[in-house]
């Protein structure tokens, strides 16, 4: 059967047959808003997670690492506005504790279970309203909406998606939500992203095509060069949609499918970066090998200067050179070319005249593309950033007061 992708519409991380979500106002911090929300299978999964590569780890992610291990995960409590970070051996009994109660909710055990927070370091959980939210919760077949809005902070607007895909083992569903607008820089940033789908897929297939889809994708997003300390994304596939299992041998078009979630995500995340008015794509083509495409291509997408450049709507190329030759990579000035908004900047390492009005025009846009050709090799990469603005400054110097 010819393989075939299509967006759902409205689709979120319970368009997957047999997920439920919901989602309650518990006043993690603040009062009146979704801060505390479930996603829950109904059946069995198998089950694959990624974590912050930061050294200081949030309870919740400790938690979640173990609990994940076996790979039969199936719910998921997630809060905003308190991390439950470098809060100890007490922040560690209270993310064991929220997991025991969503455990005994569900009627699973508590293995099966993992919780992830995000909000300010330092904080306590208050232990007593999670509770409270947690057996207050319902769970519903459109509540991936409300889950999405429960786990965002500073975002301005709700990142998820669902693609359902028909091939050779069947149809199944993939969806996903995400959050995160600032401290993004991840290594598997605050950022948390939760995925399911209904297709029955093998355990370590599934750990394989998501550490894959991350790597390409998630990981290749950078707003302010932080990684969390709570970074996590998860995947649940529970074979609800009765496919044949998905392994190796046979699962190309999944990992397709899992990619181009994980791409909407990612790009998601960049254009709602804290104070961002544009999103940036950073293509590396060219280079010696795909690990120094990535570097480079990070490097570019989180210069503050070629940030506060493109806020501007300055063509200053040069900055972008600059980052070039700084990302760790190899490279060879003589033979690089580079192209803003697809206008040649430099071609074989020497400038090329351009329109400055005309290209600062063609800057202020939502969108703006950088590629650099390095001219050595066959690797390559995208990386997705947002432009540097003052308001990036004001949310964070008041983040806490």
């Amino acid at each position: 059967m010819k393989y075939k992708l299509a967006e759902v519409k409205g689709g979120t991380v319970t368009s997957p047959q047999g997920f439920l979500a919901g989602a309650t106002e518990a006043a993690v911090k603040y009062k009146g808003r979704l801060d505390l929300g479930i996603l829950y299978s109904e059946k069995p999964c198998a089950s694959a997670a990624v974590f912050t590569g930061n050294k200081v780890k949030a309870a919740p992610i400790l938690v979640s690492m173990k609990n994940m291990e076996k790979g039969k995960v199936r719910a998921v409590l997630a809060n905003s506005g308190c991390a439950n970070a470098c809060t100890g051996d007490k922040g560690l009994k209270d993310a064991s504790e929220t997991a025991w109660l969503l455990a005994a909710k569900l009627g699973i055990p508590r293995s099966q279970v993992i919780v992830a927070s995000t909000g300010v370091i330092g904080t306590n959980l208050p232990l007593k309203r999670v509770g409270a939210g947690i057996s207050k919760i319902s769970l519903t077949r459109d509540g991936g909406h409300k889950l999405e809005k429960a786990i965002m902070t500073t975002d301005t607007r709700p990142k998820e998606i669902a693609v359902k895909v028909t091939d050779s083992v069947g149809q199944y569903v993939i969806g996903g939500i995400a959050k995160g607008a600032g401290m993004i820089h991840p290594n598997m940033a605050t950022l948390l992203g939760f995925i399911t789908t209904d297709a029955s897929v093998e355990i370590s297939f599934l750990r394989k095509a998501l550490k894959t889809a991350i790597d390409n994708t998630i990981n290749m997003v950078t707003i302010d060069g932080d990684t969390s300390t709570n970074d996590m994304v998860s995947i649940m596939a529970n074979g609800a949609s009765d496919t044949e299992e998905i392994t190796g041998k046979n699962g190309k078009n999944f990992q397709e499918a899992l990619n181009y979630v994980c791409r909407f995500l990612a790009r998601s995340i960049a254009a709602d970066g804290e104070g961002a008015t544009k999103l940036i794509e950073v293509s590396i083509e060219g280079a010696k090998s795909a690990a120094d495409a990535k570097k480079i291509a990070r490097t570019v997408a989180g210069s503050s200067l070629v940030k506060s450049a493109i806020h501007g709507n300055d063509p200053n190329w040069g900055r972008i050179v600059a980052a070039l030759g700084r990302g760790g990579a190899a490279m060879e000035e003589k033979y690089v070319d580079v192209f803003l908004q697809d206008e040649p900047m430099m071609r074989q390492g020497s400038p090329l005249p351009f329109e400055k009005n005309k290209l600062s025009k063609k800057l202020k846009t939502g969108e703006v593309k950088i590629r650099v050709c390095l001219n050595i090799g066959s690797g390559k990469a995208v990386a997705w950033g947002c432009d540097l603005s003052q308001e990036y400054v004001t949310i964070n110097s008041d983040y806490t007061t």
